[in-house]
This record gives structure tokens, sequence and C-alpha cells, in this order.
């Protein structure tokens, strides 16, 4: 079974991660969508409102699973038997932030790192711009799946 990862703190989830999933599904057998956890971090959407959006956007979906995680990532792909962490590039300073990321993946373990290039339609769409975008009232909802609702 070839199973994957697609970590990140999804906070919220994109249409842009949503783009990467949806083609990520025809690639392997299962995505664990894993949400990290880092204590240090402010998020603008609770952990419990995160995994809320992601599951009710693929409940209908048997090869997806979201969970929560802190740590590596690699370790938590050891303990998943998973093979593949999934990552979406937006533009070459993703790639170069990325790259180094996967490196360093390779040297602490087996696990490969596969890129996918997000949509032209996605590609300028990110959790941080979509925060801004709630925090002055502009109209989020072109930029997230239904499933992401302001409180």
């Amino acid at each position: 079974m070839k199973r994957a990862v697609f970590p990140g703190s999804f906070d919220p989830i994109t249409l842009g991660h949503s783009d990467i999933i949806n083609r990520g599904l025809q690639l392997f057998d299962e995505i664990i969508i894993a949400i990290g956890v880092n204590a240090d971090k402010k998020y603008m959407f609770d952990l419990e409102d995160r995994v809320s959006f992601i599951k009710t956007l693929y409940r209908n979906e048997p090869k997806i699973k979201v969970e929560t995680y802190t740590g590596l990532t690699v370790d938590y792909c050891k303990e998943n038997n998973a093979q593949f962490i999934l990552r979406g590039l937006r533009n070459p300073a993703d790639f170069e932030f990325e790259k180094a990321i996967a490196h360093t993946n390779r040297v602490l373990s087996e696990i490969e790192t596969v890129f996918l290039l997000t949509s032209v339609k996605t590609s300028y769409i990110s959790s941080s711009i979509v925060r801004d975008v709630m925090r002055n009232g502009g109209d989020y909802k072109l930029l997230v799946p239904k499933t992401v609702v302001k409180k």
C-alpha cells in the first residue's frame, strides 16, 4: 500500500491544499492529512475546528484519514508506515524551502517527499493570506472549501 502523509497546520485548509490532496488521491492508496501541533504557535482556528473542516470536507473519501501529531514529521510517518510525504509547491520560494526540508528528511529516514505543483487557479492562495482576508472582513469563501466557517 502506498501511504502518504500530507503535513501542515491547515489554519485553515485552503483550496490550494485541497487541490494537492485531490490530485494526490490519484497517486496514493491512502493519504493521512496530518495536522501538526506546535505549542509555540498562535493559531486562528483551534485544533478541533481544523480537524472538523477537513474531516467534513473528505467525509465521503475512504482513502483520507485526518489526524494530529507533534514532533518530527518523519517520526510520524514511520509510526504510521507511510513511505511518502506529500507537499505542494506554489512558487520558487516554496521549492527552495521544501527542498531543504526534504533533504533533511532523507538524511533522517528513508521517506521520500513527493512534490505537486499547485494548479494555476490556486497558486496564489496561502493560509496566511486567508487569515489576513478574514481578519479584515474580506470574502474569504473564495479561497477555502465550503467547510471552513469563520466563527
